[in-house]
């Protein structure tokens, strides 16, 4: 039996979101069905509406959604319904990638995340008047009053932390703190420079100190975000505005560099600032669909055994890292709950406004109890 739901839906590049009836399927052996809560909004939705990542339209997106499991397919055992649950990425589950616990770069990450689709290349979700939409978009699309997910990302969260907080940790907030503690694994002790200090950048910072990093800095033109940094964990801050060589700055902090590089931004320049701020043997992480576009590097700077690597995720285990990420905010030890901004979902272009405006720093739509 299928289900009556509502959803924001892109038509075309550039069109703003509008929230229409749909219907969705009845879930699937290995699939999900959860009534949303909240779902935190993202640059990447932004970037598929405005088609630069050439996504198919017409879509429902969201991707940090959090809800209440309604029903689940017969082989699912992990979850049933009344759980409180997290979504995040899909994976087919099945290559190397997948075996190996790095799904983030699972072999099929395109189709899985963003072809508008099942695997298999079915939609289980059409417009009320039997309209073709493209929807499981991160497996999820989760801008809908229901959604439905996948098994593999789809994961059980305790009762005692509010669920309208949770979205981002799915995404934008396990980005960050996965690039610190898996992909880069920073260290006690060790040094960072962190440039953007947005959603992914702050959620970074806090991981940093969170591995008790000895030097944090963080990078950017914001000062009202550079001394939120400082409160949630940057030793140091350096406004890019302010200095002419960003490396130079970054030194004076750190006299022989810092070991450990994430770029949350995507602007060129960083790219080159950033390698110029590593220390021998230092580690450069970018994150992966940001715009490094017309950057060209010289690949001598990095004969000091220096390297550089796309994070996708930050290479999180979702099941394991949301839990530990929950646990940290218990702790007050990850704070995330500080960077975040409610909306209703009926005002969800004013939500991507004032995101894409930098006005807020992690916009999350709430759904109206049903």
């Amino acid at each position: 039996m299928s289900i009556a739901s509502r959803a924001a839906v892109v038509d075309r590049k550039d069109a703003p979101f509008v929230i229409r009836p749909v219907v969705v399927e009845e879930p699937r052996a290995d699939e999900v069905l959860v009534r949303m809560v909240a779902t935190g909004i993202c640059a990447t939705d932004a970037h598929v509406q405005h088609q630069l990542m050439p996504a198919p339209l017409p879509a429902i997106l969201g991707h940090e959604g959090a809800g209440v499991v309604e029903r689940v397919g017969s082989t699912v055992t992990h979850v049933e319904p009344g759980d409180h649950v997290v979504l995040s990425y899909h994976s087919c589950g099945h290559c190397k990638s997948c075996a190996s616990a790095h799904a983030a770069y699972c072999d099929r990450v395109w189709d899985a995340n963003f072809a508008g689709a099942r695997l298999d290349g079915t939609s289980g979700v059409r417009g009320e008047d039997g309209e073709s939409l493209h929807a499981h978009f991160f497996g999820q699309s989760s801008f809908s009053t229901y959604a439905l997910a996948h098994a593999r990302n789809t994961i059980k969260v305790a009762r005692d932390v509010p669920l309208d907080i949770l979205g981002p940790l799915g995404c934008g907030f396990q980005t960050g703190a996965g690039a610190v503690l898996k992909a880069l694994d920073v260290g006690v002790g060790a040094s960072i420079a962190v440039f953007g200090v947005g959603a992914v950048g702050l959620a970074a910072i806090m991981a940093a100190r969170v591995a008790d990093a000895m030097t944090i800095v963080a990078v950017d033109v914001n000062p009202d975000r550079l001394a939120l940094a400082l409160e949630l964990g940057a030793t140091d801050v350096v406004d890019a505005r302010e200095v002419a060589d960003v490396a130079a700055a970054i030194r004076a902090i750190a006299p022989r560099g810092v070991e450990y590089v994430l770029d949350t931004s995507g602007r060129k320049e960083n790219l080159d600032a950033g390698v110029g701020a590593l220390a021998p043997m230092g580690h450069f992480g970018f994150v992966a669909f940001n715009d490094h576009s017309g950057a060209v590097l010289d690949a001598s700077r990095l004969t000091l055994g220096q390297s550089l690597t796309g994070i996708i995720q930050g290479d999180a285990v979702s099941t394991l890292m949301i839990p530990e990420m929950i646990d940290l905010y218990r702790a007050g030890r990850f704070p995330f709950d500080r960077l975040i901004s409610f909306y209703d979902f009926q005002d969800i272009n004013q939500a991507f406004e004032d995101a894409g405006s930098g006005r807020v720093i992690k916009a999350v739509l709430r759904f109206p109890v049903s």
